[in-house]
């Protein structure tokens, strides 16, 4: 059913448009056609007159018998029943044989001979064979005049043959009916094929009339690019045929993006192989340079025909940040959790120590646990002048210790608030770098302590440096082949048996896509273990 435009008036359908305009133009071309048919048969049966009306001249002209004639005492005797016998045979109108004075010997009418001819004989006094169209005795002709030459090549006689206008009209008149059927014919058909196209055209528009039509496509195209899910549609090879507003903003495209393949439009790999999936995908996470994408792509058929793909787009950036956030926040619940099991745990032992009797081994043994727990807090707190960072490193400095692994924080760390604010960094960026590089580390140095037997240890480095921010991570794990560096940060790449906190194979991918955001660098090296380290560039001043 095809839905109301309140707004665009009733008028004709395009089919009847189409209809009206296809007949026209058929009626124009035909009545065109007809008049340059007639037109063309005018002009070829006045040639055709004139051929035949030059050829009798000069046959006549040329003719022994009538020179001989023309010697004699009275040539109207002889030359006017000849003249009459070729008017029969050839079908000429009049022939009229005159001497140099323009006297008729002969004529169709034989009250004229002996009176002079109506017409011009210039040319044919002068030895030349004419025609022209001249209105005589009989009426507007069209007259061919050849000279008579005696032996010695003088023009002793004409010979004037002519067809009158009214036989060469009636023929061409005849003609015409031929050309009108003609026409009639080849109109009806046109007509009924503009008809059948007109009739199919209604069906396919449902009888909607152009302004509905517009208003209509204004009105869809109006809605796909207000909506603030992305939108993008593919034809069957892969080119981009709509793509509104919203998509453009999620996958940062520059200029108008229609008609270009989705393979030039920039994206990374595995984003630009999803779009034009065969396959339908749901609710699937990419990172793009600055956003995580969640794609839903479903193939587009009709009548059992491929053509094209649908792709839906949605903004996950703040949700995956809020994700990561959670995260963390339930690793430092996690931590604070642990160390309230372990503080009522040394509290207990210092009582029962006090209860022994033995006070100086119970003030010696919480002093010694305070100072291990307070001295990673006053690194932090006096190197990193950032809450949130500096929440986020006692946070996992816990959660290591937890785990058994050694959380340090090295000497040249460095990094106030007042630099990160200048930079125009946010807070929640920098957990979701360092964040994820930590968690990874930790794990990497797990594997490595539980594979050689070595203390796990993770060392962390944040500082300003030479214009820029610097942050370091760096474990005592395996390592990274370096031929699986280039893939680590695109999305799904993962040594993890099980999903993170923030999803499998995501980490690296939202790392990278932060950097990148910043216009910053991620360099990957091997040392003991891994070595990530991000460099991310500060304006002037933006020092420690």
């Amino acid at each position: 059913m095809r839905p109301p435009i309140p707004w665009a008036g009733r008028r004709w359908s395009l089919a009847g448009q189409l209809l009206a305009l296809q007949a026209a133009v058929v009626a124009l071309l035909v009545v065109l056609g007809t008049a340059l048919a007639y037109l063309d048969a005018a002009r070829s049966a006045d040639a055709r007159a004139r051929e035949k009306v030059t050829a009798v001249a000069a046959t006549l002209a040329r003719t022994p018998s009538v020179r001989e004639a023309l010697a004699g005492p009275d040539p109207s005797r002889t030359l006017q029943p000849l003249a009459q016998r070729v008017r029969a045979d050839t079908g000429v109108d009049f022939i009229t044989i005159m001497n140099r004075n323009r006297i008729r010997y002969t004529h169709a009418n034989p009250a004229q001979i002996g009176r002079p001819f109506l017409g011009n004989v210039g040319p044919a006094l002068a030895g030349r064979t004419f025609t022209e169209t001249y209105t005589g005795t009989l009426g507007p002709s069209v007259r061919a005049v050849a000279p008579v030459f005696d032996e010695r090549r003088r023009v002793v006689a004409m010979v004037a043959v002519g067809i009158t206008i009214r036989v060469i009209s009636a023929e061409v008149r005849g003609r015409l009916v031929t050309l009108a059927l003609i026409a009639a014919a080849v109109l009806a058909v046109g007509i009924i094929g503009s008809g059948l196209v007109s009739a199919r055209l209604r069906r396919q528009t449902r009888g909607a009339a152009p302004a509905e039509l517009r208003a209509m496509f204004d009105y869809y195209e109006s809605i796909l690019h207000a909506v603030r899910e992305g939108l993008v549609l593919l034809d069957r090879d892969g080119r981009v045929v709509l793509c509104n507003d919203a998509a453009r903003e999620l996958l940062d495209l520059s200029g108008d993006p229609v008609g270009r393949p989705a393979a030039d439009l920039g994206l990374p790999d595995e984003l630009a192989a999803a779009l034009v999936s065969a396959e339908p995908r749901s609710d699937e996470i990419h990172v793009a340079d600055t956003r995580v994408l969640v794609v839903n792509t479903v193939p587009v058929r009709s009548r059992g025909r491929a053509m094209g793909t649908a792709v839906t787009l949605r903004d996950h950036t703040e949700l995956q940040t809020l994700t990561g956030e959670l995260g963390a926040v339930r690793g430092f619940a996690e931590a604070l959790r642990a160390q309230a099991h372990e503080a009522a745990n040394r509290l207990h032992t210092v009582v029962s120590l006090v209860e022994l009797g033995r006070s100086d081994q119970a003030v010696e043994f919480a002093t010694a646990e305070m100072q291990t727990a307070q001295r990673l807090t006053d690194r932090v707190v006096g190197a990193v002048g950032e809450p949130v960072l500096a929440a986020l490193l006692l946070g996992k400095g816990a959660d290591a210790a937890e785990r058994g692994v050694e959380l340090v924080l090295t000497d040249d760390s460095a990094l106030g608030d007042a630099v990160i604010e200048r930079a125009g960094i946010d807070p929640r960026d920098l957990v979701t770098i360092l964040g994820n590089l930590m968690d990874n580390a930790i794990d990497a140095a797990l594997e490595g302590a539980a594979a050689h037997g070595e203390s796990p240890r993770v060392v962390v480095t944040a500082r300003a440096d030479g214009g820029e921010l610097v942050l370091r991570v760096a474990d005592n794990g395996p390592g990274v082949d370096p031929e699986r560096v280039p893939a680590m940060f695109r999305r799904g790449w993962t040594t993890k048996p099980a999903e993170g906190p923030v999803g499998h194979g995501l980490g690296l991918a939202l790392v990278g896509r932060a950097v990148r955001r910043y216009g910053g660098s991620i360099e990957v090296a091997r040392d003991v273990g891994a070595v990530f380290t991000v460099r991310l560039p500060l304006p002037e001043g933006g020092g420690p």
